[in-house]
């Protein structure tokens, strides 16, 4: 592969360091305003965070041994399962992994702003009740 090609491969303003949370922020923002103008409404109120790993107890809570095999992670209520008497609750939430993101990045070769907009969609996907198979065409439609 030329030098040329693999520049390519690499995220807008990488400057030669790991890509740190603001450059992750900006990926999944340009990842967001990508979707489909009919699911824009519907994630308004998501707040997109960055974290270098989950803590030991989001770990557990989901029976994950080590910290690089979860990259994103969902946390509210779908769509799908809420009711007109809810309110007050807690944002819904979408925390990337930005470390674990990074060593999927490096050992798979896929260009990092993609991986980080897959992890971003997938769970998206969860906020909307999605199975995978809906999270894929929503991933083909961004």
């Amino acid at each position: 592969m030329s030098d040329k090609a693999a520049l390519s491969r690499l995220p807008d303003g990488w400057t030669g360091g790991a890509p740190d949370a603001d450059a992750f922020h900006a990926m999944a923002d340009a990842a967001l305003a990508a979707l489909p103008d009919i699911f824009k409404p519907h994630i308004r109120g998501v707040v997109v965070a960055i974290e270098e790993f989950a803590d030991d107890e989001t770990l557990a809570s989901l029976g994950i041994e080590h910290p690089y095999d979860l990259t994103g992670l969902y946390e509210g209520r779908p769509l799908t399962e809420r009711s007109i008497d809810m309110s007050g609750g807690m944002p819904d939430r979408v925390t990337l992994y930005r470390i674990p993101i990074l060593v999927e990045w490096i050992e798979g070769g896929e260009r990092l702003d993609w991986l980080v907009r897959h992890v971003l969609i997938h769970e998206i996907g969860h906020h909307f009740g999605f199975s995978d198979d809906d999270m894929h065409a929503l991933e083909d439609m961004a």
